[in-house]
């Protein structure tokens, strides 16, 4: 059976602001969603795939999707994906996890379009905030030319997000690159965000990771936060003794392997600290890819 590896991620407590570049009228607004009855934001996953992307390119990974900060404006290495055409072409990691498709309509009446594309093996679910949106603006004002003042205001979420995401390696051209996508997720910093006044830390507090043959994550949004702020793993801890989770495959990071629920489960992986979580699931997956 194949082998999938499935993580829950939970970022520090922040302030989140302008992680979109859109306004209403002159508020910079945050994406939101009805959540278990109650408004939430939101960051898209797409926000988070941008940011793993870059992630890579500042590490110096090659990827096909080239950020130019100059430019403001990506730059293809192989907009055409020839690599792919051959068993033993180059492809690019983004490509590989990401995936990618490039759609070209028909050039005669009567003819088919053509379409290329690749399946993102690395799925990555969207971001939702651990507490409701009780609707803080911020106003500001900028002096102009002639004297003229502008007023702005920025929507603010002082916050938690929870996101959880999904590689099946067997799927990748290169195995390997498993390992890169685990760091990018651990060493995620700035996510979204359409100019330098807005920073929210985007990697993990607390990580949950899952090295499984079991097709099914079980674990995307399992972190609660309560009204005192404290954050809980109360259905995932159900499902750990219940059975439908199995302890030895757990490996969680972070302050919440503290948690009194947890570390009364026999057999569970626990770490205090993320980096460790990190490098002992990566063992594990390499040891389960031989």
């Amino acid at each position: 059976m194949s082998l999938h590896l499935f993580g829950a991620v939970l970022t520090a407590h922040g302030v989140a602001a302008n992680n979109r570049g859109e306004s209403e009228g002159n508020i910079t607004t945050l994406q939101k969603i009805l959540w278990q009855g109650q408004v939430h934001t939101t960051v898209s996953a797409e926000a988070i795939r941008w940011a793993l992307r870059y992630y890579w390119q500042m590490k110096g990974i090659p990827v096909n999707r080239l950020w130019n900060d100059e430019k403001q404006d990506h730059e293809w290495q192989d907009p055409k994906w020839e690599g792919w055409s051959k068993p033993t072409g180059k492809t690019y990691i983004d490509d590989d996890l990401l995936g990618y498709m490039r759609a070209e309509g028909a050039k005669k009446e009567g003819e088919k379009g053509h379409t290329d594309k690749r399946r993102g093996v690395f799925e990555i679910t969207r971001a939702v905030s651990t507490t409701p949106y009780a609707g803080d603006i911020s106003y500001n004002a900028v002096s102009g030319e002639k004297g003229r003042t502008s007023l702005y205001g920025a929507e603010m979420h002082a916050t938690r997000y929870q996101y959880g995401f999904a590689i099946t390696p067997e799927s990748l051209r290169k195995r390997e690159r498993i390992l890169d996508a685990i760091d990018a997720v651990i060493g995620l910093g700035e996510v979204a965000g359409n100019h330098s006044r807005f920073l929210y830390d985007f990697s993990p507090e607390s990580v949950i990771f899952r090295v499984t043959d079991d097709p099914a994550p079980r674990i995307l949004y399992c972190f609660k936060q309560a009204e005192d702020g404290k954050i809980t793993t109360h259905e995932l801890t159900q499902k750990l003794i219940a059975g439908d989770l199995a302890a030895e495959q757990m490996f969680i990071g972070g302050p919440i392997a503290a948690n009194e629920e947890l570390s009364e489960i026999e057999g569970l992986n626990l770490f205090p600290g993320i980096k460790k979580a990190t490098e002992t699931v990566k063992q594990a997956v390499k040891n389960k890819l031989a």
